[in-house]
């Protein structure tokens, strides 16, 4: 009887001990969205009264009349108004029509779809909350969330919308329909030094934008650089691309020598390949170049993931830094010219321990014939962090030889060196082609107030995931607008100078607010 009691008590006390958890989860991450709610209204506010001050100070010096004056301030006043009521909008999956996937992973899909109130193309991102907390991706999806919203650059996707709903997260993004590099390379084989130049240029300027924002990608690799209808590269997946899962593999030594038994190790994706000889190496380089291309695509979307793009010092879990992302450049660079990447292998086992000892392993194949400024650039981005460039910022890079003529701050305005085959705006051949697996059904339940008297534990970890970009609101506007002409001259052109950059966002109410709103439009 004691022992049932004792039991009893034991009961009671774990679950006494798992509420209070709870409750004090709930009490950290309310405390942080009051904060941070507040925080953000004042300086809306600030923002406000800054518009309309520098609005009168524009008009006073102009020859606008008094009373045209007093119009365009109201103008502007009732502009704030919708743009307050706009911005508080909830958007949810039904507000949405699905459209074609053109992406799958291990955490969810990508989708084609239209929104319905503007009619405008976007890829949406759905992620599933379970996976996301069962394998420890949360901080995954929110830096990827985080840095979509705050990095304002025409070198990476351009983020519109997040919301969630009770089982899923949404990132709805730009479409970019020109596929990504992994397409182009898989089509191309190789790339000539002029049109790798452009690409790799395009990524430099890349990788150094969200490096100014203290981010690193981790996951640079090709088919995370996208291409847009003209050609122009974008990149994108910043931590959700499916990781190599280091946890899978044997550990890592940097002393530890290259043994032949592991060399001969085979593990072909999925067994899909069963005339692989155990044990034999390739005859040639263009026998390797047809082993990567076989193995390509499996590798990309297998459990594993391919290790051919990480740096060293991550794989040896010894502490990184941003230059592990020009590590991965420099390899990107040598599969562009070469054909495949410099230290594959048939299976990831191998190629990390490749990696990992990569003084014996850069080679570069006599046919590939690269110039010396090629090889120099690739050999000193795949060297060790304390001599690699790009350690000491972007500009090293910039200042090699290699890119000589390349004039930067006008290659997204020139020609792109590779121009897709798009034919319009849902087209969707330079993507994979994917199975319905079930029908599109988008849930219904928003992220407004009816969630959030009843919020489970796995919502707890993402609160304040929903984003609106000024763009979205913008076009919501407009859309309300267009059947309606002002009789009176309208203050766009005023409204528009008074710093409202477009990639700016604008942060939702409440349940939205993880940092405070920098959008110029924000009331």
């Amino acid at each position: 009887m004691d022992r049932m009691e004792e039991e009893g008590e034991g009961t009671e006390n774990k679950e006494e001990a798992t509420g209070s958890s709870l409750t004090m989860e709930k009490v950290a991450i309310a405390k942080q969205f009051i904060e941070n709610h507040y925080r953000s209204q004042m300086k809306n506010l600030q923002e406000r009264r800054e518009r309309r001050w520098v609005l009168e100070r524009r008009l006073a010096s102009s020859s606008v009349s008094e009373e045209e004056q007093v119009n365009l301030i109201k103008d502007l006043e009732r502009k704030e108004t919708e743009f307050m009521r706009l911005k508080r909008h909830k958007i949810c999956a039904d507000d949405f029509e699905l459209l074609t996937i053109i992406g799958r992973g291990a955490f969810g899909e990508v989708r084609l779809c239209r929104e319905k109130t503007s009619g405008n193309i976007y890829a949406m991102k759905k992620l599933k909350k379970s996976e996301m907390l069962s394998r420890g991706q949360v901080e995954h999806v929110r830096a990827e969330r985080n840095l979509l919203a705050e990095v304002a650059s025409h070198c990476i996707v351009k983020l519109y919308y997040s919301f969630q709903d009770a089982e899923y997260l949404y990132l709805v993004m730009e479409y970019l329909p020109g596929g990504d590099m992994m397409t182009l390379l898989i089509r191309e084989d190789t790339l000539t030094e002029n049109v790798a130049r452009f690409y790799i240029a395009q990524s430099v300027l890349a990788i150094e934008s969200i490096h100014k924002h203290n981010y690193i990608h981790r996951d640079i690799k090709p088919d995370n650089l996208l291409l847009d209808k003209n050609g122009h590269m974008k990149l994108s997946d910043f931590g959700l691309c499916k990781p190599l899962d280091c946890a899978k593999l044997s550990p890592l030594n940097e002393n530890e020598p290259m043994c032949e038994e592991s060399l001969r190790e085979s593990m072909d994706i999925d067994g899909c390949f069963p005339d692989t000889k155990i044990g034999t190496r390739w005859k040639s380089p263009h026998e390797q170049l047809q082993h990567w291309q076989m193995n390509r695509r499996k590798l990309a979307f297998s459990t594993v993931g391919t290790p051919d793009y990480i740096a060293p010092e991550v794989l040896l879990k010894k502490g990184y830094g941003m230059e592990c992302d020009w590590w991965s450049l420099g390899a990107i660079m040598y599969e562009m010219l070469v054909g495949y990447p410099p230290f594959y292998s048939d299976d990831p086992i191998t190629t990390c321990k490749k990696i990992v000892h990569w003084r014996n392993h850069i080679k570069f194949p006599e046919d590939a014939r690269l110039t010396p400024e090629a090889k120099d650039l690739i050999c000193r981005l795949l060297c060790d962090v304390e001599h690699r460039l790009g350690t000491g910022g972007a500009a090293q890079i910039k200042a090699h030889p290699w890119f000589k003529n390349v004039i930067w701050d006008k290659l997204y305005e020139m020609e792109a060196a590779f121009k897709p085959e798009v034919n319009d705006e849902l087209d969707t051949q330079n993507f994979l082609k994917f199975d319905e697996l079930d029908p599109p059904t988008p849930a219904r339940t928003g992220s407004g107030p009816s969630r959030k008297m009843s919020l489970a534990p796995k919502d707890l970890s993402f609160v304040g995931y929903t984003y609106k970009n000024f763009d979205a609101v913008k076009a919501l506007y407009n859309d309300m607008k267009r059947s309606t002409s002002p009789k009176r001259p309208s203050i766009d052109s005023i409204f528009g100078d008074l710093d409202m950059d477009s990639r700016k966002p604008i942060r939702e109410q409440p349940e939205t607010q993880m940092v405070p709103s920098t959008d110029p439009m924000s009331p």
